[in-house]
């Protein structure tokens, strides 16, 4: 299947080209027809799997160029807000489709003049109902999306949602879009869809089956370390490390910038201004690792993040599901990594049995692991590299002075060398051995204290323990 399948427009199949599309999406592919029948639709799927093509697509094919507004899109934060407006715009900019983005914190009179030059609305919930309440717009929209419903329901916009369908028409086509279904979002869904149809992954799918995941066990102290150790070892390109407070941010990138890693921080605390610069840099390659809280992150979209690093186990299964969907994105491979300590099992499988993913247990590698790679990458960099008059006159020169090619060599591999430096114990972590005692000592106690006289639920503790074993051993450095 691909998207000429879909008949549309020829202005959009146009811009469809442009943007490199060939096959839909597994959400694409479910949801674009049942959107395009005119139905009301509820689907779950991860992020990075081209939910904003999903809506936006059928949504600008059904539009008939009256004037006025005729489609909103809801999303949780102001970033996602300007990355849907972008695509949509460039979904449409053949069909002569303008979109405003209308988000706190921005002048309201530069968005009300955008609002009368557009068809279509991507805005934050508050910021909207501000606008609507204060009859600053009056619009009367045929279609309007609700995206990442569950990251604006965890940030606390039910009730602000609830109103804003009060001033929308009863006659509309509604679309709710999210990563994970509690039942709050069933419930919303009942009340402002109009008998919806259902498109869902099934459990084993809730994340991205491009993306690796891994967890290492540490001590407390180790944590740090173990972060370092790693970013060193996989040397990611860009990588997002989470944490779970704004303080814990401000800290851990104060430590990686002090030991010469290109990393900034981003959380609620920081001016808007501050957050948009941070993002743009990450965008565009200057920043390798962007250290934020979940809150901060939401709505983030970077199709090239290559690792995601949870220096935290988060607080439950949506917030795992959120921070990993960074990366694998667009259909490119990813690596989750998670860091774990034995205080934290309990949180670790409780997440997994939620999620229904393949968690791996790693081993924090040694430094002769990390300066095998290094070595192996510097020699490769090397052989790579064109000769230009520069460094043939220093190769020279240093001959002439030396009398001996093979010292100047060693000499000039010894400046690169000292590049590579690394920090740190040699052992970090728990090994194999370890973690297996660990394990089997927290189902042990696991066991004595909750399934005492309980036959049925401590085969299902020994099913559990089995299901970790046979994880935790087929994992790989």
């Amino acid at each position: 299947m691909n998207f000429k399948d879909f008949n549309f427009k020829a202005e959009l199949n146009k811009a469809i080209e442009e943007a490199g599309f060939r096959e839909p999406s597994p959400v694409q592919k479910e949801a674009m027809p049942i959107v395009l029948q005119g139905r009301d639709i509820v689907a779950q799927a991860h992020t990075g799997t081209g939910k904003t093509a999903a809506f936006g697509l059928p949504m600008l094919q059904m539009m008939d160029g009256k004037s006025g507004i005729e489609g909103v899109v809801i999303v949780p934060t102001r970033e996602l807000a300007m990355q849907v407006s972008d695509e949509i715009y460039k979904f449409g900019r053949y069909m002569g489709i303008n979109t405003a983005t209308v988000y706190g914190g921005s002048s309201y009179s530069r968005q009300m003049k955008h609002i009368k030059n557009a068809s279509v609305i991507v805005a934050t919930p508050g910021r909207f109902l501000d606008l609507l309440s204060s009859n600053q717009i009056d619009i009367a929209p045929s279609f309007v999306v609700l995206d990442e419903a569950d990251e604006m329901l965890d940030m606390g916009f039910l009730d602000d949602i609830k109103k804003i369908f009060s001033y929308l028409p009863i006659n509309r086509h509604t679309m709710m879009f999210s990563a994970t279904m509690p039942k709050e979002i069933k419930d919303l869904a009942l009340t402002i869809l109009d008998n919806p149809a259902f498109v869902a992954v099934t459990k084993n799918e809730i994340t991205n089956e491009n993306i690796k995941q891994n967890y290492y066990v540490v001590e407390e102290y180790e944590r740090d370390d173990a972060l370092m150790r790693l970013l060193d070892y996989k040397d990611p390109a860009k990588s997002i490390i989470f944490c779970r407070t704004k303080k814990e941010v401000d800290r851990l990138s104060t430590s990686l910038i002090s030991q010469g890693y290109v990393a900034k921080g981003l959380h609620g605390d920081m001016e808007q201004r501050q957050r948009e610069e941070v993002i743009r840099s990450f965008k565009n390659g200057n920043l390798e690792i962007l250290i934020a809280t979940d809150v901060a992150a939401r709505g983030l979209d970077v199709n090239d993040v290559s690792h995601v690093f949870n220096y935290h186990i988060p607080f439950d299964s949506d917030s795992y599901v959120h921070r990993i969907g960074r990366t694998g994105r667009a259909g490119k491979e990813g690596t989750a990594v998670t860091i774990v300590t034995p205080h934290e099992f309990k949180a670790l499988t409780k997440i997994q049995k939620s999620v229904g993913s393949k968690m791996e247990t790693k081993i924090i590698p040694s430094i002769k692991d990390v300066k095998s790679k290094k070595l192996h990458k510097l020699i490769e960099m090397i052989k790579s590299q064109n000769i230009d008059e520069m460094a043939e006159e220093i190769v020279n020169t240093l001959i002439l002075q030396e009398d001996d090619p093979l010292k100047v060599a060693y000499k000039l591999a010894a400046l690169l060398s000292k590049t590579q430096k690394i920090k740190g114990a040699n052992r970090i972590g728990k090994s194999k051995q370890e973690i297996n005692r660990l394990f089997d000592r927290f189902y042990n106690e696991k066991r004595s204290s909750n399934t005492r006289g309980r036959g049925r639920r401590g085969q299902n503790y020994s099913k559990n323990k089995r299901n970790f074993n046979q994880r935790r051993n087929s994992g790989r450095r």
